[in-house]
């Protein structure tokens, strides 16, 4: 049995960056896994600017190595589609230079960015890594946690547990509480396409509101060698009251749909559709308890617009290890000490995830969104505004205000 201070459980984003911030300070930590690496992992692919901020944080050659290697796609910005059919293109970058300058955002198979920091976390002597052990049981005795394996044997003993061992996280939903609230979960599915024609050249990602979806959304990423990643997302809450058969939405929208179907008239999936569940960021709740940190997915902090869940996985990692410091220089696990984690993990997200909330909800109102694309194709300092809202907060703050509304539907 591993005896630890710390034992991190998943080796996801959030799990692999709460591990490599300890060793970068020299704390030994074991990082455990049911899946052994290179692993494959339902999701959308996209890594924002912000998953850059936090791989440089990590190590300042982790971006480049990643904008090196064959396995991503630099992405210049991302394309939305009104549900009336208004595309609206939105550089995530103002007045950029693809040849001259690092891409803002890239898109990766999860299977290949994850195991980019596994391989990391190889590398680093004070991380113990445990691949393909599948933690069924949680006991917490003596000032600390049990770990048990699928055979029932104790396999980690640790002081301070990180959990980060995704959305359908078990410790989370029985020891931390944090059920599955349909309002704030989205379902989602996923499947990777070969030759789907019309993407752009500088690689947008691309969010269609279509009104068979909404309140989601449909999305098209583009990847390396001609791929890209399919799929649709769509309120839990939504999905069960209507009834809906996502699979079956998404298959007939790709087949039917006036903006999709010409573009796979010549496409092939290649394997099957993937679905996933998605915890959402738009209510706070506790992120810590006696002896433990939740992170990321696992922590119900997924963006609830776009569905981003990596770089805010990456965030809460980064502030886990933290915490996990200053609560061993004190040698005090307590909740009330550990308190200091969610505070400082919704001082960075909070109103981010409060303002992206509020984005979420006005796609109850289709003639709102159309209004804002139509604006924005004939307003280029409209259009730059809304460049600036998925990068500065202030400026995302008009959303919440009526007055911003009704200049918009005035000015249209």
């Amino acid at each position: 049995m591993q005896q630890t201070d710390v034992c991190i459980v998943g080796a996801g984003p959030g799990g692999v960056t709460a591990a490599l911030h300890l060793a970068n300070r020299g704390i030994p930590c074991t990082l455990v896994d049911k899946a052994f690496f290179p692993r494959d992992k339902v999701c959308g692919d996209a890594l924002s600017g912000k998953v850059l901020n936090e791989l440089r944080r990590i190590d300042d050659a982790l971006p480049a190595q990643l904008a090196g290697s064959a396995v991503s796609l630099p992405a210049w910005g991302m394309q939305l589609t009104a549900p009336d059919g208004q595309p609206l293109r939105i550089p995530f970058r103002t007045g950029y230079d693809p040849g001259a300058e690092a891409a803002p955002g890239y898109v990766a198979r999860r299977m290949d960015f994850d195991n980019l920091l596994v391989n990391e976390a190889r590398r680093r002597p004070q991380i113990t890594l445990l691949e393909g052990l599948t933690v069924k049981t949680f006991d917490f005795a003596d000032g600390g946690w049990s770990l048990a394996g699928a055979d029932g044997a104790p396999c980690v003993r640790a002081r301070l547990l990180i959990v980060a061992n995704g959305a359908q996280s078990a410790f989370s939903r029985k020891t931390a509480g944090l059920g599955l609230r349909p309002e704030h979960h989205c379902a989602g599915l996923r499947a990777y396409y070969r030759n789907v024609a019309g993407s752009s050249r500088e690689n947008f990602i691309e969010l269609h509101f279509l009104k068979p979806v909404l309140p989601g959304y449909f999305w098209i990423f583009p990847l390396p060698g001609g791929y890209a990643n399919v799929g649709v997302g769509m309120l839990s809450s939504h999905v069960s009251r209507k009834r809906i058969n996502l699979r079956a939405a998404m298959l007939d929208l790709i087949a039917t749909h006036p903006a999709l179907r010409d573009r796979f008239a010549a496409a092939e999936r290649v394997g099957d559709i993937g679905g996933y569940g998605l915890p959402l960021g738009s209510r706070r709740h506790n992120l810590s308890g006696d002896h433990y940190l939740l992170v990321g997915d696992a922590a119900h902090l997924v963006d609830p617009f776009t569905g981003e869940g990596i770089s805010n996985a990456m965030i809460s990692g980064r502030w886990a290890a933290e915490q996990a410091a200053l609560a061993l220089g004190a040698g005090d696990f307590s909740a009330r000490r550990l308190r200091g984690y969610d505070e400082a993990v919704y001082r960075r997200l909070g109103r981010e995830l409060q303002l992206s909330y509020r984005m979420q909800q006005l796609l109850r109102f289709p003639w709102l969104f159309n209004a804002v694309a139509r604006k924005a194709a004939r307003n280029a300092a409209f259009a730059d505004l809304l460049s600036c809202m998925f990068n500065d907060l202030d400026v995302r703050a008009q959303l919440k205000k009526p007055l911003f509304y009704l200049k918009l539907l005035l000015n249209a």
